[in-house]
C-alpha cells in the first residue's frame, strides 16, 4: 500500500520549498547520509549554510515574539520555539547553527536572556548580559560558554517528565531475543508476585553484569502499511540486581542446578515468575533541537504506549521509521488523519470520492531504533489512533 501525500494546498511553494530542503539537508542531515538519500551538492550545501547562518525570514516569526525574553526553570526548547516562530521546528536556523551545533546543540540554562536580533529582513536569535541593572532593559551581546561539567540543569527539548521513564524503559527489539533471554524461575517463599526488596530466583546467563531490567510479553510491532514485523515492544516491569550466580551441587540428586539470586530493586508493576531479564541499558540524556527531517519522511502511527486505544497530547506512539530512514532524536513530525471515503452528495447517485486528509498535530522524535522510533505528541486537535500518518512537517 502507498502512502498518500498531504493535499498540494498545504505545501509551500516549489522555491521555498527547494531552499529550505537544501538549508534542512545541509544542517541536519549526516554527511553519510546525504551521499545516498539526497543529491545535495557542494554549491548547494554551502548556499544552504549560509541561509542557516542569516536565520530566518521576519515572517517566519510569531507574531508576538518578544525582542528579549529571559528564560524560566521549566521552559522547554518547543515552547520557547513556538514563542519565537509560526514554524517551530527551524529552531537551528533561528539560532544559525552549523552542521555541528545542530547535532550538538547550544545549551540553555534558565536565567539566561535571549535576544532576538533583525535585520535586513531576517532575524536571529542570541544569548546576552544583563547589564546597568534596574529596570532599564539594556543587554550587553556577548559569546557565552557555560562552564559545566554535565548538561544537568539545561533546558530539555520536550518535558522530560513525560518522556524520561521511556529513554531505557521503552525498547523495541529486533527479534524476539527474550525468549531465550534469562527468566525468573521461582520466587522467595513461594510469593505470587515480587516488589520492591524481594529476592527472585533466575535461570539462564546472567554473566552480563549486575544491573538487569525485567521485561514481559513482547508484542511484535506490525508495519501499518506492508505488516512486516518491524521489531518486538517488551512490556517494561521494573530493574533487579544480581546478588549471587547459581550452581549445580553434587548430592543427593546428582546435577541438581540451583538458579542466581536476583533482589528486585525498582518496579513499574509487580514482577512474577516467568519475566524476564536482560542487562540494563544506559540512559541517553544527551541535549537536541527540535528540528524537521533532512528528507521527506511519510510513514504511520504503529501502536499507542499502554493499553489505550486512541491518544492526544503528551503521550507516546511508535512509529514505523527509524534511524535506517533518517530519523534521528528531535525530528518534528506532522500527524494527519486520513479523509474518509464517501459519495458525492451533490448529485443523486454520486460517485464515491476520498477525502483529503486533515492534519490533527505535530508530534517529536526522542528516541529512534534501526526500523522504529517513540515520538511524543506535542499538539493535537483529535485523538491519534494506530494507522494515522505521519509526514514531514
Amino acid at each position: 500500500m502507498s502512502l498518500r501525500k498531504p493535499s498540494l494546498s498545504r505545501l509551500p511553494s516549489p522555491a521555498s520549498a527547494a531552499l529550505a530542503a537544501a538549508a534542512c539537508a545541509a544542517l541536519l542531515a549526516p554527511l553519510g547520509a546525504l551521499a545516498t538519500q539526497w543529491p545535495v551538492t557542494s554549491s548547494q550545501r554551502a548556499t544552504a549554510e549560509q541561509v542557516a547562518h542569516a536565520g530566518v525570514p521576519l515572517s517566519e516569526l510569531a507574531a508576538d515574539a518578544p525582542d528579549v525574553y529571559t528564560v524560566k526553570r521549566g521552559d522547554t526548547l518547543w515552547a520557547i520555539s513556538r514563542l519565537y516562530l509560526r514554524s517551530p521546528w527551524r529552531w537551528p536556523e533561528l539560532w544559525g547553527m552549523n552542521l555541528q551545533q545542530s547535532r550538538n546543540p547550544h545549551l540553555i540554562f534558565p536565567g539566561q536572556v535571549l535576544v532576538l536580533e533583525k535585520s535586513d529582513g531576517m532575524a536571529r536569535l542570541k544569548l546576552a548580559n544583563s547589564v546597568g541593572g534596574g529596570s532599564s532593559g539594556t543587554v550587553k551581546l556577548s559569546p557565552s560558554v557555560r562552564s559545566e561539567s554535565s548538561e544537568q540543569g539545561a533546558v530539555a527539548a520536550i518535558p522530560m517528565n513525560l518522556i524520561a521513564p521511556f529513554l531505557n524503559d521503552a525498547i523495541v527489539f529486533d527479534s524476539n531475543e527474550l525468549a531465550t533471554a534469562p527468566r525468573i524461575a521461582a520466587t522467595q517463599e513461594g510469593r505470587v508476585v515480587l516488589g520492591r526488596g524481594d529476592l527472585a530466583y533466575v535461570k539462564g546467563d546472567v554473566s552480563a553484569g549486575r544491573d538487569w531490567q525485567v521485561f514481559r510479553d513482547p508484542k511484535p510491532l506490525a508495519d501499518p502499511d506492508t505488516h512486516e514485523i518491524l521489531g518486538y515492544e517488551a512490556r517494561y516491569v521494573g530493574s533487579a540486581e544480581h546478588l549471587r550466580d547459581g550452581e549445580t551441587r553434587p548430592g543427593a540428586q546428582p546435577g541438581l542446578e540451583v538458579p542466581s539470586t536476583f533482589r528486585i530493586v525498582g518496579t513499574r508493576e509487580e514482577a512474577g515468575i516467568g519475566d524476564r531479564l536482560i542487562p540494563a541499558r544506559v540512559r541517553d540524556f544527551s541535549p537536541f533541537v527540535p528540528h524537521p527531517p533532512a528528507s521527506e519522511i511519510q510513514g504511520a502511527i504503529v501502536s499507542l504506549y499502554g493499553d489505550a486505544l486512541s491518544v492526544g497530547s503528551n503521550q507516546i506512539v511508535s512509529i514505523n521509521r527509524g534511524s535506517a530512514d533518517g530519523i534521528e532524536r528531535g525530528n518534528v513530525l506532522a500527524l494527519w488523519r486520513q479523509g474518509a471515503v464517501t459519495r458525492d452528495q451533490s448529485v443523486e447517485r454520486g460517485a464515491m470520492m476520498k477525502l483529503p486528509d486533515e492534519r490533527t498535530g505535530l508530534m517529536m522524535v526522542f528516541r529512534v531504533f534501526d526500523r522504529v522510533s517513540y515520538a511524543l505528541i506535542l499538539e493535537a486537535s483529535e485523538p491519534a489512533t494506530p494507522g494515522d500518518r505521519i509526514t514531514s512537517p
